[in-house]
């Protein structure tokens, strides 16, 4: 159902050059019933889809390493940041492109996977929708190296870690990555892995 407190929507683009940063000009009315014109900029990337992988019988998760530059620049001294196998849909399903991602990434070639959560993760300025899944892996699905899209410039490391291992890297702030944490919660709540 569409918001009958805001109106006179006006789009313009700030940049294209990677993603798309749009400023918004609109109308919105507030609790009193007056009328304000206010503005707000979202970055649009597309809406994205991550995957914990678990080994319940060896207690293990797969996740990776890479460099992230908002996080460098923000004070994560080496920029690395480790995460659980994610990406962008590029018009893809989100278990199609899940799939896809932790094939190109991992290495691992996986089946069924399970939709868990669907997430802003940054509300206030990302448009992107997350759809996050976890799907069990063994040994025998390894059929590549994993690392990235060549064309992506990715390099990714991928990481097979004792599930107990991973909580305890949130505590110390080793892993503080959102989608990574909600995912490794869910992961301990429901008994994935132990």
């Amino acid at each position: 159902m569409k918001n009958s407190n805001i109106k006179n929507i006006k789009k313009e683009v700030l940049s294209d050059n990677w993603y798309t940063l749009n400023k918004f000009t609109f109308d919105y009315q507030k609790p009193n019933g007056t009328w304000e014109t206010q503005q707000r900029e979202a970055y649009d990337r597309g809406n994205g889809a991550g995957i914990l992988l678990y080994n319940k019988s060896k207690g293990t998760v797969v996740l990776t390493r890479q460099f992230r530059m908002p996080t460098y620049v923000n004070g994560n001294e080496d920029g690395m940041m480790i995460e659980v196998c994610a990406g962008l849909l590029d018009g893809d399903n989100p278990e199609d492109c899940i799939r896809k991602e932790t094939e190109e990434e991992t290495g691992y070639k996986i089946g069924n996977v399970k939709r868990v959560f669907e997430t802003y993760m940054s509300p206030g300025s990302v448009t992107e929708i997350l759809y996050l899944f976890v799907g069990a892996y063994e040994d025998r699905m390894k059929i590549g190296e994993g690392g990235g899209a060549d064309d992506e410039s990715e390099n990714i490391e991928v990481l097979e870690l004792q599930f107990s291992n991973a909580l305890e890297m949130m505590g110390t702030g080793e892993i503080c990555d959102a989608k990574t944490i909600m995912l490794l919660q869910y992961a301990q709540i429901h008994g994935l892995v132990s």
